[in-house]
């Protein structure tokens, strides 16, 4: 159950980024609401990966949640924001997703 709450804490930090993302494109009332999603799921993830370590050690846990949302925000970058995806970029991240798995792995 941790690893779930971990996994979904992760997933969590990639919509605080994408609504971090719009909020900076935004005006008015739409920037207000795009906040508001970023400081809800914000919270809602730190939630998740503080339930999550209660069983989980603190390095591996940080570690799985902050490469889940880095890699999954650039991927969102690449599909919905139109960043660029370069070899090295796309090699680096690559990278980083097996470096969550093998902690996966390796953990008990």
């Amino acid at each position: 159950m941790a690893w779930f709450m971990l996994i979904l804490a992760g997933f969590i930090e990639i919509v605080f980024t994408s609504c971090l993302n719009k909020a900076r494109d935004a005006q008015g009332t739409p920037a207000i609401f795009w906040y508001a999603g970023f400081i809800i799921a914000l919270f809602t993830s730190l939630a998740l990966l503080l339930k999550a370590t209660r069983t989980l050690p603190m390095g591996t846990a940080y570690a799985v949640w902050t490469g889940i949302g880095g890699a999954g925000t650039v991927v969102v970058g690449l599909l919905l924001f139109k960043e660029p995806a370069e070899f090295w970029r796309l090699f680096f991240i690559v990278t980083l997703i097996g470096s969550i798995v093998g902690l996966k792995v390796v953990s008990n």
